[in-house]
């Protein structure tokens, strides 16, 4: 068996993290990823690229030492057309690089986190009934992104932002033998939930902060997490007119310090994933999924 997957070592691991103090880890890391003195974060940028195998090709610049933070380089942008955006009509696209966890139909009210481990829809969208309601019986996909991803994430389809929470908690790794091991880690954990308005009906995309994950920017927003103050946090927004916030499909939507974790959830009966399975690498503007016919359309000229 390999170390990746021992068993006792991911429970050693899990157990480990419970001890530690996660938001000062985090918030240490936060300050030394922006520092600017071209030395210090050369260095950091050039063991990194040591350790992981990060593809630069599709970066703008490619050239990792132009950038002038690490947290610069780590959450590089794309160049204009590296990715083609899934253009079918209907098609529902990746929000983000990174591995798939777990992908499915929510049993009702509890969603998969892995093999023997389910948790609460409810508990995932900050208590709310009327919120949680709305997903019952729907379609979720969870992608974990690692370090050496792609960190930015993007519009699985088009919206209307109608509105977004902020809930503080823990800040466990979201790596494989985590999840394997620590219940409700994405319920536990400090997130940012963004809920749109679609032609498929509501769709929330949800951003899961991690171990040395305390800093979570949206588009529209800036920084979200960490909170000030470290209180749950909601905001409105409106669906026309001055603050309407309306993003296209494959859009920008948000980005990750690190590595973490994007849950996407549609409502029942609107959605189909295409090919999902767990472990499989997946990129952003892929087509992942397909509107279900039966879902009521609007006029063709407004069809996606």
């Amino acid at each position: 068996m390999s170390k990746a997957n021992n068993p006792l070592l991911e429970r050693l691991f899990t157990w480990l993290q419970y001890p530690l103090p996660q938001h000062t880890l985090s918030r240490l890391m936060l300050h030394a990823t922006r520092i600017e003195h071209e030395g210090l974060k050369n260095l950091g940028i050039r063991q990194f690229l040591k350790y992981y195998n990060v593809d630069l090709e599709e970066a703008q610049p490619s050239d990792p030492y132009a950038y002038p933070s690490f947290n610069a380089f780590f959450t590089r942008p794309l160049r204009d057309g590296a990715r083609r955006i899934a253009s079918e009509r209907g098609a529902v696209v990746c929000p983000a690089d990174g591995t798939i966890s777990e992908a499915g139909t929510i049993a009702g009210k509890r969603l998969l986190q892995a093999k023997g481990i389910s948790y609460s829809l409810k508990s995932l969208m900050a208590g709310d009934r009327g919120l949680s309601a709305r997903f019952t019986n729907g379609e979720f996909i969870t992608i974990y992104l690692a370090p050496h991803n792609y960190h930015r994430v993007h519009m699985p389809y088009e919206g209307t932002l109608r509105s977004m929470v902020y809930l503080p908690g823990r800040l466990y790794s979201v790596n494989a033998g985590t999840t394997r091991n620590l219940r409700g880690i994405f319920v536990r954990n400090e997130r940012v939930i963004c809920l749109f308005e679609t032609k498929l009906g509501p769709m929330a995309v949800i951003l899961v902060g991690a171990l040395f994950v305390g800093s979570i920017d949206t588009v529209w927003a800036g920084t979200v997490a960490p909170g000030k103050p470290r209180k749950p946090q909601r905001w409105v927004y409106p669906t026309d007119g001055e603050g309407c916030i309306q993003l296209a499909r494959g859009a920008e939507l948000g980005r990750f310090n690190i590595g973490s974790t994007v849950i996407v959830l549609f409502a029942e009966n609107r959605v189909r994933w295409e090919g999902l399975e767990t472990g499989a690498t997946v990129r952003v503007a892929q087509r992942i999924g397909t509107r279900l016919e039966s879902v009521p359309q609007p006029p063709a000229t407004e069809r996606t």
